[in-house]
């Protein structure tokens, strides 16, 4: 099992900047692939961003290529979503997930833990 917490969000004005964390526990966290969902109101949940295990490859959602970073610190067991130039529509609850390999998916089905989320709301 892995356990996992996310923190960071909060409300920020249209253009400003967050950094989500999510801190992993309960099995070695390097052997999994990491990532980031999203649900707005009355939306589906929707991939933001992906890691491998390793860091040295990401994955984005065109909606968020460019202003956010995804990145993890595998001595630390936790993985970040840097957040830049936000827009109202980036108003959400983040999950953050981990698969059972260290196989990145960018596909939700894929994923076999997930935390609890954190909302981000972007004021306009």
């Amino acid at each position: 099992q892995v356990q996992l917490v996310e923190s960071g969000g909060g409300l920020v004005q249209a253009g400003g900047s967050l950094r989500l964390s999510c801190a992993a526990s309960g099995r070695t966290f390097s052997n999994h692939g990491m990532g980031w969902w999203r649900q707005a109101p009355g939306k589906e949940r929707e991939f933001v961003a992906a890691i491998s295990w390793s860091g040295s490859s990401t994955y984005y959602a065109d909606s968020v290529k460019g202003r956010f970073a995804i990145s993890r610190d595998n001595a630390k067991n936790t993985v970040y979503l840097q957040m830049n130039s936000l827009k109202a529509e980036d108003t959400a609850v983040y999950y953050c997930a981990a698969r059972g390999s260290r196989i990145v998916s960018t596909v939700d089905y894929a994923m076999d833990y997930w935390g609890k989320g954190t909302l981000v709301t972007v004021s306009s």
